[in-house]
């Protein structure tokens, strides 16, 4: 597996996204507002499971690998208010330079190209195994296993991520996607 090839060639696939699209859902690659939001209420169930109320009473971190132009940022500051401290990783560099335009006013934000291992409470992946683009399905489960490791690694209180899968409409299917096998 050429871990650098894999992440260089789906870089330039979610800058031109961003080119092309703008900081929106489909800059990202989703169809609509409603549907990354789903996927975000989704996905922040593994906060929700750590906390006795449905708010949490202390402040906690929070990473979003894979945080494109910080959409979850937003989206949790309207559930969470400033109880929490948000780091957003993308491997573009673009999305990084977008997030920190949109949000430069935001002091519990940091926007980083590169882990350096640093521990946070929470970590969430939303859509960042979908794009296999030609690697072939043993690179790419093995670039997935790297990274989820890397997030049990980092994540002292849970991570969560999502993956399409093989159950999906055949009619939807795209040769350059990654179905997962539940």
């Amino acid at each position: 597996m050429d871990k650098y090839k894999i992440v260089k060639q789906v870089a330039d696939y979610y800058n031109e996204k961003l080119q092309t699209f703008g900081a929106t859902p489909k800059g990202v690659d989703w169809n609509s507002s409603e549907s990354q939001e789903m996927r975000f209420n989704q996905l922040l169930q593994v906060l929700k499971s750590s906390f006795s109320n449905e708010k949490p009473t202390e402040t906690f971190s929070f990473l979003d690998y894979g945080c494109g132009f910080g959409a979850m940022f937003s989206f949790m500051k309207m559930l969470y208010g400033n109880n929490f401290a948000f780091i957003g990783y993308d491997i573009s560099d673009e999305m990084i330079a977008k997030a920190k335009e949109l949000y430069k006013n935001e002091l519990q934000t940091q926007w980083i190209n590169k882990i350096d291992n640093q521990k946070t409470d929470f970590v969430v992946a939303s859509g960042i195994f979908n794009v296999r683009l030609e690697h072939d399905q043993t690179d790419w489960e093995n670039y997935i296993l790297t990274i989820l490791q890397n997030m049990n690694e980092i994540s002292q209180k849970g991570f969560s991520f999502n993956m399409l899968t093989s159950y999906s409409d055949k009619e939807y299917m795209k040769d350059y996607l990654y179905y997962a096998n539940p």
